[in-house]
C-alpha cells in the first residue's frame, strides 16, 4: 500500500486494502497517511473517522495533511482533540504554524508544550521554532534556544546548525551566525548560502563574495539560492559590473539555467544603479515572461530617477498582469502630486478605490520580552501608547535642534505642513523605535523590523535619532539589514 502511494497510485492502494482479510491499526495508518501525503484530506479525514482504534501516528498523520493543505485551523482543532500527545504531534502542530507563515502561533505554542505537555524540546522542534523567531526577528528566544541547544548538550546536526545560522543572520546578528557556521562538523550548500545571504542583506558583498570562492573550494557546487545571496550583495552595495558577471556565469560555468528570480535581481541592481535603459533591455529579452516582481524592480529604480515617463509606461505592464497591484497606483498618484498635478492623484487614488484596491498597509515590530510588538502608522493601540508618543514628542524636538527636517515632501494629501509632520513622526517604524527607548536600558541595540521598504524621511531620522539617543538601532526592510549609529548608516544612503 504505501509503495502504491508513493508512486502516486492512490486507488491501487485503497483496493489492496479493501481486498485485506485482517486489518491492524497499522493499515488504516498507511490509508490515512498515504491520502495525507498525496494531497486528499477529504479522503484521508473520511478514513480517519472510521477507524475505530487511533494511535498517536494516526493523529499526527491526519494533522500533517491538514497542515500540508494549509487548513492549519482544522489541524489545530484536531490536535487540540487528541487524547494523549507525544513530541511529534506538538513537533507536528508547530512546523504546521511555522510552515504556514502563522509564526506567532508556532512560538506561542511552543510555550505551551515547554509549560505542560512533560516533553522536551527536540532538535525537530527548534528546527521549526528558530524558523519562526527568523521571520519574526524574535531575537531573545532565538538566543535561549542557543543556550539550550549549549547547556543540554544536544548535537549541532546539520539541520539544526542550518536552522540557528539563519535565525541569527536574519536577526542581524551576523557574528553569531558566522560563530555557529564556524562550530558546524558537517556543512552542505545550505549552510553557505545561509552565511552568503546574510552577509549580503547586511551590505557586506567583499565578505560574501569570501564565503562564496571559500565554498567552492570546499568543493561545494552553488545552487539556483546562493546566486540570489550573490546577485543580492551586488545589488546592496551598488556593484552592477561584478553582479553582471556573476549572473553570467550561472548558465555558463555553473551549468545552472536562470530563473526569473535571477533576472529580477539584475533588473533590480541596473536599476537602483540609474541604469535603467539596461535593465529594460534586460527584461525585453528575458527567455520568459517577466512578471510583475520583474517589472516592480524597474519600477522602483523610475522612482529613485523620477523617470516619470518610463514609469507610467511600466505600470501599464503591471496593471495588465495584476490589475490589483497598488504599488502601481500609490507610485502613480505620488508622481502627479510631486508634479502639481493633484487631479491626476486624486483621479488615480479614485480609481484604486473602484477597483477594490487596497494599499498594502506599512507595519513594524519589535520584540521585547519574549512578546512581538506590532505596530501600523499612527497606531493607539497599544498600552503604552501615551508613553510612545510622549517619546515621540521629545524625540521631534531633540531631532530639529540636531537639524533634522521632516520631508514633508512624501505627504501626498492635501494638508498643511504642521499636519503632514505629524504623518510623518507616527510612521510604523518610529513607533516601534520609541517603544524601545522606553522599555531598554541605555545603550542597549535596538532591533525593528519592518515588511516594506523603508521611506527616506525615516530613513534619515533614524539615523539622527541613532546619534541623539547613542544607541545603534538596527532596522530590517523588505530587502535588507539598515545598521543606524552615531549618525550614519550602514547602507550609505543606497538601498
Amino acid at each position: 500500500m504505501d509503495m502504491y502511494f508513493k508512486f502516486g497510485f492512490a486507488e491501487i492502494a485503497h483496493e489492496l486494502f479493501d481486498e485485506m482479510t485482517v486489518r491492524d491499526v497499522v493499515s488504516w495508518n498507511t490509508l490515512v497517511s498515504g491520502y495525507s501525503l498525496s494531497g486528499d484530506v477529504e479522503m484521508a479525514r473520511g478514513v480517519f473517522d472510521m477507524m475505530v482504534e487511533k494511535s498517536l501516528v494516526t493523529w499526527s498523520a491526519m494533522i500533517t495533511g491538514y497542515v500540508r493543505s494549509g487548513n492549519v485551523d482544522a489541524a489545530r482543532e484536531l490536535f487540540d482533540k487528541m487524547p494523549e500527545r507525544n513530541v511529534i504531534s506538538w513537533n507536528a502542530m508547530i512546523a504546521g504554524y511555522a510552515q504556514n507563515e502563522k509564526y506567532a502561533d508556532a512560538i506561542d505554542l511552543f510555550w505551551q508544550m515547554l509549560r505542560v505537555s512533560g516533553f522536551g524540546p527536540n532538535d525537530v522542534t527548534f528546527v521549526n521554532v528558530l524558523s519562526a523567531c527568523a521571520h519574526l526577528g524574535a531575537l531573545d528566544l532565538g538566543k535561549w534556544i542557543d543556550q539550550y541547544i549549549k547547556k543540554s548538550g544536544m548535537e549541532l546536526n546539520l539541520f539544526l546548525g542550518n536552522a540557528l545560522a539563519d535565525m541569527f543572520a536574519k536577526c542581524g546578528c551576523l557574528a553569531e551566525a558566522q560563530q555557529v557556521f564556524d562550530e558546524m562538523q558537517e556543512r552542505d550548500v545550505i549552510t553557505w548560502t545561509i552565511i552568503i545571504s546574510g552577509l549580503a542583506t547586511h551590505g557586506r558583498a567583499k565578505e560574501s563574495f569570501d564565503h562564496f570562492y571559500d565554498m567552492l573550494e570546499c568543493g561545494i557546487k552553488p545552487n539556483e539560492i546562493t546566486f540570489m545571496g550573490i546577485l543580492s550583495a551586488c545589488t546592496h552595495a551598488g556593484l552592477v559590473d561584478e553582479g553582471l558577471k556573476f549572473f553570467n556565469q550561472i548558465d555558463k560555468v555553473y551549468g545552472i539555467s536562470p530563473t526569473i528570480e535571477h533576472y529580477g535581481c539584475v533588473v533590480d541592481l541596473l536599476s537602483r544603479a540609474g541604469r535603467l535603459n539596461e535593465a529594460e533591455d534586460l527584461i525585453n529579452s528575458m527567455p520568459m515572461k517577466p512578471n510583475v516582481i520583474v517589472w516592480g524592480a524597474l519600477l522602483g529604480g523610475c522612482r529613485i530617477y523620477k523617470d516619470v515617463d518610463r514609469g507610467e509606461r511600466v505600470v501599464e505592464h503591471i496593471l495588465k498582469l495584476d490589475s490589483g497591484h497598488s504599488g502601481s497606483y500609490v507610485y502613480l498618484a505620488n508622481v502627479y502630486a510631486s508634479m502639481g498635478r493633484l487631479n491626476a492623484a486624486a483621479s488615480c487614488r479614485l480609481r484604486m478605490r473602484e477597483n477594490g484596491v487596497a494599499k498594502t498597509p506599512g507595519y513594524s515590530w519589535i520584540e521585547h520580552g519574549h512578546t512581538v510588538h506590532e505596530f501600523f502608522m499612527g497606531d493607539r493601540s497599544h498600552p503604552q501608547t501615551e508613553q510612545i508618543y510622549s517619546m515621540i514628542s521629545e524625540l521631534e524636538s531633540r531631532m530639529k535642534l540636531a537639524g533634522y527636517r521632516p520631508n514633508t515632501g512624501l505627504v501626498v494629501h492635501s494638508v498643511d505642513e504642521e499636519e503632514k509632520e505629524d504623518v510623518l513622526s507616527t510612521h510604523s517604524e518610529k513607533l516601534a523605535i520609541a517603544f524601545g527607548l522606553i522599555n531598554t536600558r541605555d545603550g542597549t541595540t535596538i532591533r525593528v523590523m519592518k515588511n516594506l521598504r523603508v521611506c527616506t524621511d525615516c530613513h534619515e531620522a533614524t539615523k539622527v535619532i541613532s546619534k541623539i539617543v547613542n544607541r545603534e538601532i538596527i532596522v530590517r526592510d523588505r530587502s535588507r539589514f539598515h545598521h543606524f549609529k552615531d549618525g550614519q548608516c550602514s547602507c550609505n544612503d543606497y538601498w
